[in-house]
């Protein structure tokens, strides 16, 4: 017998129809990923998200470094910013970016994330394992950072 949608929500009540709006509700955009507005307004940080999809890390540093100067308070500039000098092999700076944006959104499932990752390159892993705590606890029914970071500790255990 086939139902709807519709009937099946009516006959779990109000407890189905609230995980369903769950399921559907817009994710924070602050949380993992740049704000539209926000890329628009500086074209720095268009420059560096740019230079970081190519992979030109140096390029990304310097135009993400012109779009920290632009907006201090942005943690999504942070975590890329972050993120390139991790990928440049400064490791310092990457962590100190990773931290400022954390201090800024303590939220943000991408810099816990990759955070972590950082922490597993740098052979610290009760630290990324904090991180994945943190984004156990942020991810209601888990998330892709969460999911990605935990594979990532995984692998790394199963290489030691």
């Amino acid at each position: 017998m086939r139902h709807s949608i519709y009937s099946l929500l009516k006959s779990f009540g109000p407890l189905a129809l609230a995980v369903c709006a769950l399921g559907t509700a817009p994710a924070q955009a602050a949380d993992t990923v740049e704000t539209p507005v926000q890329s628009a307004a500086n074209p720095d940080y268009v420059a560096g998200r740019a230079a970081v999809d190519s992979k030109n890390w140096k390029g990304a540093i310097e135009s993400l470094n012109k779009a920290a100067a632009r907006d201090a308070g942005n943690a999504d500039v942070q975590t890329l910013l972050a993120y390139s000098y991790r990928h440049d092999g400064q490791f310092k700076q990457a962590f100190d970016h990773y931290k400022e944006a954390l201090r800024l959104n303590p939220r943000h499932r991408g810099a816990h994330e990759y955070i972590g990752e950082a922490y597993l390159l740098t052979n610290d892993l009760p630290r990324a394992e904090e991180h994945l705590a943190a984004l156990n606890k942020l991810c209601l029914f888990s998330c892709e950072e969460y999911t990605e970071l935990k594979q990532s500790i995984e692998a790394y255990k199963r290489k030691r």
